[in-house]
């Protein structure tokens, strides 16, 4: 233990310099972290003093990760409320029911296909399926499209799939953490995590008013260590009964949401989510040895299109059923096309189960080559729908919408634009801190 510190020094140099080129390149963050994750690890060499295997460090700084996971989930919870996730309720659930519908029976049907079995085959749906808010976020603040027309409706969709998010992850990982094999222990683990997700949320709905008058702690100080004492005991306790830690710390988010200290626990969270979140990509691509992708790299390939085609379609039915014209539907699937945090923790969920050993280099190269993609196919959609639309029709513009982008450039807004504060405060970044996270 001699090396400890400085070993994580090292890792911190290294996260650092891959935001510093993320940033240069003007891209996520994320492809980065996890490539520089890969490239070290147990088979890279040992120069001097500088141990770059992280044999010392691994365990602490996969402990590190699964706070980032904490913290991201948390601070999602805090962006939503369970009132406005009400308030918005139909089209929200119109949209992003259709997305979920499809890409979640492609995220199903692809697996079992290839003759996986069914607890990897849930797993690798929910790695398909969730599309990263961090990706998405930064690229609409990058290019400017946050008062585009379907941008309302993307951020919806991704309402709508940390809701999925929270059932599914409670689902799964009632199947894949208990040791459970018959159908009634299969069905009391996810009874177990539903009654959870429930409870936490009735009790905290009913207990706003007394954690109104609670959080009122003049003290940063305290008021600090209150809300992280609550956060990872509640998260300890969903790890207990063997829901996915990341779900408790969701819903405690969302029971925070409803309070009046709501913007108070945000500005104390970012920091900590920036920091902690960019640990958990890297401790990813650390557990990932690159001698060993070769055998998932078709599997992942085939998942990268059907994902593709998967969006582009869903976003095309998302578009049309809210009323825009097929170009601005087109861009609905093309920016929400990006995979990052999300299947992650699906993957982390599966290697917690002792699950086969592919899903771990299945996710890396999955994640990695559409948080390369994602980015670049939302600046070119516009491109790509006058492509397409050459070769299929893709239907003519709704007539009681005015002609789009009339402000002027591609991609730009046009008409039915929404204000953009009101648009990211859906699942945004008011604090435009979104552009900083992991």
């Amino acid at each position: 233990m001699d090396h400890m510190i400085l070993e994580v020094g090292l890792a911190l140099a290294l996260i650092a310099m891959a935001g510093l080129l993320s940033a240069r390149f003007k891209f996520s963050i994320v492809p980065f972290l996890i490539l520089v994750g890969m490239a070290v690890g147990p088979h890279a060499p040992q120069l001097g003093v500088f141990d770059f295997r992280f044999i010392e460090s691994k365990p602490l700084i996969d402990f590190m990760g699964r706070l980032g996971v904490l913290f991201l989930l948390f601070y999602l919870g805090l962006e939503f409320s369970i009132g406005r996730l009400i308030r918005s309720g139909r089209s929200i659930a119109l949209s992003g029911g259709i997305y979920i519908a499809l890409n979640l029976s492609l995220g199903l049907i692809y697996p079992w296909i290839l003759g996986w079995p069914l607890r990897e085959t849930l797993v690798a749906a929910g790695i398909t399926t969730i599309s990263s808010s961090a990706i998405v976020a930064k690229v609409l603040v990058d290019l400017r499209r946050t008062a585009n027309p379907e941008t309302e409706i993307i951020l919806g969709i991704i309402m709508f799939e940390d809701v999925f998010l929270a059932v599914y992850l409670s689902i799964v990982s009632g199947l894949v953490l208990s040791s459970s094999t018959s159908f009634g222990g299969v069905a009391a683990s996810v009874g177990l995590a539903f009654g959870f997700m429930i409870g936490v949320l009735a009790i905290g709905r009913l207990m706003t008013k007394w954690l109104n008058r609670a959080l009122n702690i003049t003290s940063s100080e305290i008021f600090l260590l209150v809300i992280f004492a609550t956060l990872l005991l509640i998260a300890g306790v969903a790890e207990t009964l063997h829901v996915a830690e990341a779900i408790g710390a969701l819903l405690i988010g969302l029971v925070l949401a409803e309070t009046d200290h709501q913007k108070r626990i945000e500005q104390l969270v970012i920091p900590f989510r920036d920091f902690f979140g960019a640990l958990f990509f890297f401790s990813f691509g650390l557990s990932i040895n690159p001698l060993t992708l070769g055998g998932a790299v078709w599997p992942a390939m085939g998942a990268v299109l059907l994902s593709i085609i998967g969006n582009f379609i869903a976003g095309m039915l998302a578009g049309r059923s809210a009323g825009l014209t097929p170009k601005a539907s087109s861009r609905i699937g093309l920016t929400i096309v990006s995979r990052g945090e999300f299947s992650i923790i699906m993957a982390n969920l599966g290697q917690a189960g002792g699950l086969a050993a592919m899903l771990q280099p299945f996710a890396a190269l999955y994640v990695l080559t559409l948080a390369i993609l994602g980015p670049l196919l939302t600046k070119e959609s516009g491109a790509i729908y006058t492509m397409i639309s050459k070769v299929i029709p893709l239907g003519p513009k709704p007539p009681q919408k005015p002609p789009e982008d009339r402000a002027g450039g591609p991609d730009r807004g046009g008409s039915d634009r929404v204000d953009p504060r009101q648009s990211m405060a859906v699942r945004g970044d008011p604090h435009g801190t979104a552009d900083r996270m992991p």
